[in-house]
């Protein structure tokens, strides 16, 4: 078996274009007046036919950029984070950027790999979308000095620019549009609160709409995303507890509303006729699910995209206050809530 061919150096185009490196490297970056026109073709015409690619990461470290940003991402499989990761690449596409991008699937060892990983690679910023990250990875991006912005989820006690939803305005739109659709029982399902922002922040804004209708039943429960029995018990009783009123849910996240989605099959409830059910994020199968589910949908897509503009700013030297950008969320209404 023939051995894989070297790959031609910057050497190799200066022999064949008959010339010297320094040429071939004014050539590269773009400095081609200085050169004669005949020493210009015999260039272009050597790359050609050595099929040269010149390292980009080589050209960045010289120059002190390597146009790198890195995206961590707590958990790729998460239909929010995938919508999140198109705007984040559009961005990257339109500023020169190439984004590295790292699922950590929420393991710790993998966290602090991908951490050094990136420190490295000589990334220029970080884009942090931390759906799901533990405190003890949050905790250690801390320490890193790299121009970082956070997308969805802050981190406790950390001055650091965040790209989200408006989380009070969007739960506090769900909640006023199940209590118009007459509504008399809610409950607001989340994963573990923790201290994890998001969650605290809809539940909040859910407790003080309710607040204003004091004729309305308000419940909250916590459930761990994958422990099925416990989302049935939770749902179980309270639809046992309400008998005889108009009982809905409200699923805090996309995750949740498929297992919520899930549980109702199977102790035999229907959405739209024995309960109603609103979730947050927007879901492909959402329009096709029974008679469909009303959505919080949030424009992933822009929140991608700002966040890459933001890291940019901060790589470009602005230093401006820390930001927190918000975005509104838009109700997509469905037969779960017109009971």
């Amino acid at each position: 078996m023939n051995a894989k061919a070297a790959r031609p150096t910057i050497s190799d185009v200066a022999k064949a274009a008959k010339t010297g490196k320094t040429s071939v490297s004014r050539y590269l970056n773009g400095e081609q007046n200085l050169l004669s026109e005949d020493l210009r073709l015999r260039i272009e015409h050597a790359i050609a036919t050595l099929d040269y690619r010149p390292s980009l990461m080589a050209q960045g470290l010289k120059r002190g950029r390597t146009r790198l940003i890195g995206l961590i991402i707590a958990d790729i499989t998460n239909p929010y984070s995938v919508n999140v990761l198109s705007g984040i690449e559009a961005a990257c596409r339109e500023k020169g950027f190439t984004p590295l991008v790292c699922n950590t699937n929420n393991e710790l060892d993998r966290e602090q790999h991908y951490l050094d990983l990136l420190r490295s690679y000589q990334v220029e910023g970080i884009v942090v979308n931390a759906v799901g990250m533990r405190e003890e990875a949050l905790n250690r991006l801390q320490q890193s000095a790299l121009p970082m912005v956070l997308i969805d989820r802050k981190i406790p006690d950390f001055a650091c620019d965040v790209v989200g939803l408006d989380n009070t305005q969007a739960a506090t739109t769900a909640t006023e549009h199940l209590i118009q659709q007459g509504f008399e029982a809610l409950l607001f399902l989340s994963e573990p609160l923790g201290t994890v922002n998001t969650r605290r922040e809809r539940l909040n804004a859910f407790r003080a709409t309710l607040a204003r209708y004091p004729g309305v039943v308000a419940e909250n429960a916590e459930t761990v995303l994958h422990e099925a029995a416990q989302i049935d018990n939770a749902l179980r009783q309270f639809h046992a507890r309400h008998r005889g009123m108009r009982k809905a849910v409200i699923s805090a996240n996309g995750a949740l509303t498929l297992q919520v989605a899930r549980s109702l099959k199977r102790i035999g409830l229907h959405w739209g006729s024995d309960i109603g059910l609103l979730g947050f994020d927007e879901l492909e199968w959402a329009e096709l699910a029974g008679v469909g589910i009303t959505t919080l949908k949030q424009p992933t897509w822009q929140i991608g995209y700002a966040a890459v503009e933001q890291v940019v700013r901060r790589i470009d030297g602005t230093d401006d206050t820390v930001r927190e950008q918000l975005f509104s969320g838009e109700l997509i209404v469905r037969g779960s809530t017109s009971l």
